[in-house]
């Protein structure tokens, strides 16, 4: 079984690397991109299985980024998890109705986002009671 593959875009390298560091210590490969270009640009490259997002980006930012993913019929299914400093009023509702499956405020809480990725790329199946 290969490891799911994640796409982090954030224009700050510091978190870049907090996100590498993060998601190969819980076996997870990664894709980095520094702005909105090279976020379509890698996800169309490499197709990963999930998206960890920041709002605001040189060269389009994290709005713009969902916008064209859910346009775009080879990446429409990936799941996108929107992690951003802006102020959380407003800009999670936007994310969602744009298409995010999760909006998360940095600074992050490594335990809750591990959760959202697990709950994203592993969903499970309702338990189904049998009849005694």
């Amino acid at each position: 079984m290969s490891n799911k593959k994640i796409l982090i875009v954030d224009d700050d390298a510091d978190t870049l690397l907090g996100y590498n560091v993060l998601l190969k210590a819980h076996h997870y490969d990664t894709v980095r991109a520094g702005d909105g270009v090279s976020a379509i640009r890698e996800a169309l490259e490499h197709k990963p299985d999930l998206v960890i997002l920041d709002l605001g980006m040189p060269a389009g930012d994290g709005f713009v980024v969902l916008e064209w993913f859910r346009g775009n019929k080879q990446l429409s299914a990936i799941p996108v998890i929107v992690v951003s400093a802006r102020d959380l009023h407003g800009n999670m509702e936007l994310a969602l109705k744009a298409g995010a499956k999760a909006y998360v405020q940095k600074p992050w809480n490594d335990h809750e986002l591990l959760a959202i990725i697990n709950q994203l790329l592993e969903p499970h199946e309702p338990s189904v009671s049998q009849p005694k």
